[in-house]
C-alpha cells in the first residue's frame, strides 16, 4: 500500500499500517494575517466664527410730486359745463354755479389750475453690512500606539 493519499501528500500513520515505523506524522502549519484598524486622535480643531458689521453710506434717488394749485377768477357765462382738460401737466377743474337771471344761464366762475411738478431729490441712508469670517485652529495631540 501506497502511503501517499490522493492528494499527494503522506497518509497518517494511524490510518495505514500501525506496526510500520518508517511513516512519520509531520504537522503542517500555516499563518495567517488578521488587518484591522483603529481610530487614533492627531489632533483636534476649533472653528471661531466671527461677524463683522461696517456702516455703508448710499445714495437713494426719490421722486416726489409736488402740486401748484392756482384760482384764476373768469366770471363768463356759458351754456353748458364746460369740461375738465387737460394743457400740458396742467388739469384745469372747472368751477361753475347757478345764477338767477331774467332766465337761468351758468356762470364760469373760475377756474382751478392744478400743476404736477417732479422733483428729484438724493437722500443719504446708512445702511449696516455684515461680513462672516471663519478661523481654523488646530491643536495637535500626541497620539497613543496600541499595544
Amino acid at each position: 500500500m501506497n502511503p501517499l493519499d490522493e492528494s499527494g501528500l503522506l497518509a497518517d500513520a494511524g490510518s495505514t499500517n500501525p506496526a510500520s515505523p518508517e511513516l512519520v506524522r509531520v504537522p503542517l502549519i500555516e499563518e495567517q494575517l488578521l488587518v484591522t484598524t483603529q481610530t487614533i486622535e492627531t489632533g483636534r480643531v476649533t472653528l471661531t466664527k466671527t461677524v463683522h458689521e461696517t456702516d455703508e453710506i448710499v445714495t437713494i434717488p426719490l421722486l416726489r410730486d409736488d402740486y401748484t394749485i392756482k384760482r384764476i377768477p373768469l366770471n363768463q357765462y356759458v351754456d353748458q359745463l364746460p369740461a375738465t382738460r387737460q394743457e400740458g401737466e396742467t388739469i384745469i377743474y372747472p368751477v361753475v354755479k347757478e345764477v338767477l337771471v331774467v332766465q337761468k344761464r351758468l356762470l364760469l366762475i373760475e377756474e382751478i389750475r392744478v400743476t404736477k411738478q417732479q422733483t428729484h431729490e438724493q437722500e443719504t441712508q446708512t445702511v449696516r453690512l455684515r461680513r462672516e469670517e471663519l478661523t481654523v485652529e488646530r491643536t495637535a495631540t500626541t497620539p497613543e500606539r496600541p499595544t
